[in-house]
């Protein structure tokens, strides 16, 4: 079994090569949600991401028996990241498979960390099957999360976190494979029995609290989703036995929470933060966890790799999802002037036009009519009414689009 003192020695070994990461008081999101929010940054960590961390310690550690041919990972992404600039810095190879279908830019900054990609699979455990059979041929596996070393090298997030803030009342860990949570979970449970540790997950993919429902590791179906670092289908057995005796709770949260988190953290706080990072901010906005009025609370955003055009989908959809961005559809005689008797009507409701298409082939219009859709910036859901309204009284016909 993990002890801290495995944890401590982790740090030992990383602290001179990893960053030691900001945690940071948000007075925003305190006044919101009545407590004491602080964010711990590991966004801002190198490669991105908490999981330089694991990977460092499972390699230094190992640092007199590394084969030849180096180390082999599997990852979508951040663990990829992670193997391939620790391994550098080891001066050691790393093979790094990825799915089929991988982000790009997650493939670009493997490559340029050092590591040799491999797209093999369509889902990480397909993956990670395929490197476990190429580490037969002479290499170190390092797995993402099932590890005694990785998990160790994680949980030296939970050292920092109580240094900084020593009667911290609740960590909020997202939950993938359950590497990251099991390591802050031993290290802080040890360090303070007070503390409570939650695990949040993606409804999409609840791997973690299916486990611990069904008392085993269990495959679930899983769906995309924009919280991809957690989106694992199956925990790790070490991570499973940790969580179900440390881990106070475990949450899921979905898709239009975690993309309002993701846009209320850039909009408040100027943090870019991934899916995953940004899911313990969901699971308190959408009230997956309540929190205790004055209670402090670490909100862990554990990375912040998002690919840009990712990042144009989320924005838009949580602009929605609050209410700041409607779609309509308005029926218009196909005549001059009455584009632009609409949308003076629109400017005097003060909505902000972002997009017009003109829809001509609908088949039940009749042949003087066509359909605008409009896509407008609104201040939330009373202002979308107001709009709404206001065009049915100017007589308009309404369309969903």
């Amino acid at each position: 079994m993990l002890t801290i003192d495995a944890i401590r020695e982790a740090d030992r070994r990383i602290r001179d090569f990893v960053l030691r990461t900001p945690m940071v008081f948000s007075p925003a999101l305190s006044q919101m949600f009545a407590g004491e929010i602080h964010l711990k940054m590991e966004n801002l960590q190198k490669t991105g991401s908490f999981k330089i961390r694991g990977a460092l310690n499972t390699i230094k550690a190992q640092a007199d028996r590394l084969p030849p041919l180096g180390v082999i990972a599997a990852s979508a992404g951040n663990h990829a990241q992670g193997v391939a600039l620790a391994a550098r810095q080891a001066g050691v190879p790393a093979t790094i498979l990825m799915p089929q279908g991988s982000s790009i830019s997650k493939q670009e900054a493997t490559r340029n960390y050092g590591g040799q990609v491999i797209l093999q699979g369509r889902t990480v455990s397909e993956t990670i099957a395929a490197a476990r059979q190429l580490a037969e041929e002479g290499r170190l596996f390092i797995h993402p999360f099932d590890d005694p070393l990785i998990i160790a090298g994680q949980g030296t997030v939970a050292l920092e976190i109580l240094a900084d803030l020593p009667d911290v009342g609740t960590i909020l860990v997202p939950v993938g494979g359950g590497g990251f949570i099991a390591g802050i979970a031993l290290a802080a449970k040890q360090l303070s029995s007070a503390v409570n540790i939650i695990g949040v997950e993606a409804a999409t993919c609840p791997s973690a609290s299916t486990a611990l429902t069904q008392r085993k590791v269990t495959s679930v179906p899983g769906q995309a989703s924009i919280a991809d670092g957690i989106n694992v289908r199956q925990i790790g057995q070490i991570p499973f036995e940790i969580i179900r005796e440390q881990v106070d709770d475990i949450v899921c949260v979905d898709e239009d929470s975690i993309a309002a988190a993701v846009l209320l953290l850039m909009e408040r706080k100027k943090i870019v933060a991934e899916g995953s990072g940004a899911a313990p901010l969901a699971a308190i906005m959408s009230g997956a966890v309540e929190l205790p009025r004055g209670h402090k609370t670490v909100l862990l955003i554990s990375g912040g790799n998002l690919d840009s055009p990712l990042l144009g989908r989320i924005i838009s959809r949580g602009l929605a999802q609050s209410g700041r961005l409607m779609r309509v559809g308005v029926e218009l005689p196909d005549v001059p002037g009455a584009l632009s008797r609409l949308l003076a009507r629109v400017a005097d409701r003060n909505a902000n036009v972002l997009h017009i298409y003109h829809n001509r082939s609908c088949r039940d219009l009749p042949i003087n009519i066509t359909v605008v859709e409009l896509e407008l910036e609104t201040r939330g859901e009373s202002h979308v009414a107001e709009v709404m309204q206001d065009l049915r009284d100017a007589g308009y016909a309404l369309r969903p689009c």
